[in-house]
């Protein structure tokens, strides 16, 4: 496959950045698109120029790290899958392919396709933890969980916190990466001593991060690479109302 690239380069956060383009040849349909990237690179370094910053570690679908925005969608074309699970066969030989980084407020660029996704760790820090009793653990029979309550929470904690879903909202919101984090602790029994501060907490800091509202069009859902549903969106909301309520009577 030959194909012509047109990245994104961005020297670092404070330099204007703008579009290059590249020619790959001899490309192999099942090579991944982040190999894709690599034999690019390497092409590159031969020549002595500057290789492409992006972000990868698992390249297995697990990590969330590999966030490129490909001809208009976060992750590429196909649905339900990272950039590492994607193939070359998904694109055809002589098409051109615009590779862009995360565009959010929330996400600075850092390089090129790599952006600074710290902002979720540090929603996260705000109240994605519970507190346990030290000492040894208890034996699973001691909680237990209804089954669909126990899917539920799984569901919500296959979030790979990739930020697609800020990506493809038109307001940059995090409400799903939020609300998946939320809704893991909420349906479980662990998770109910910090309910309520919990989610006051996670959505004030999501705020101060910069990301925008919700206005429930379902881009985020539709371009998750883990399907996670805003189903999630709307718990998280009657969290933090009953929440709200339950501080403004004490």
């Amino acid at each position: 496959m030959n194909l012509t690239l047109k990245v994104w380069r961005q020297k670092n956060a404070s330099d204007k950045g703008k579009i290059v383009e590249y020619k790959v040849n001899d490309i192999s349909p099942d090579c991944s698109f982040l190999e894709m990237i690599d034999i690019l690179n390497n092409n590159l370094v031969e020549l002595g120029d500057e290789p492409i910053a992006f972000d990868h570690d698992c390249r297995e679908g697990i990590c969330g790290m590999c966030s490129m925005f490909i001809n208009g969608r976060p992750h590429g074309p196909s649905d339900e899958i990272t950039t590492c699970q994607l193939h070359m066969r998904s694109f055809k030989d002589g098409d051109t392919i615009f590779i862009e980084p995360w565009r959010a407020e929330g996400f600075p660029v850092i390089k090129d396709l790599t952006v600074d996704r710290t902002a979720f760790d540090r929603i996260i820090e705000a109240g994605g933890y519970v507190s346990v009793n030290t000492g040894s653990a208890q034996d699973a029979n001691n909680l237990p969980i209804p089954k669909i309550d126990a899917d539920k929470a799984f569901d919500s904690a296959t979030c790979i916190g990739c930020g697609a879903c800020v990506a493809a909202c038109k307001n940059a919101s995090a409400m799903l990466f939020v609300s998946a984090k939320v809704s893991q602790l909420a349906l479980l029994p662990q998770g109910q001593v910090e309910r309520k501060q919990r989610v006051e907490n996670m959505v004030a800091q999501m705020d101060e991060e910069g990301f925008g509202s919700c206005t429930n069009t379902g881009a985020c859902e539709a371009e998750c690479p883990k399907g996670i549903s805003i189903e999630n969106i709307a718990r998280m909301n009657r969290e933090y109302f009953s929440a709200k309520i339950s501080s403004d009577n004490v």
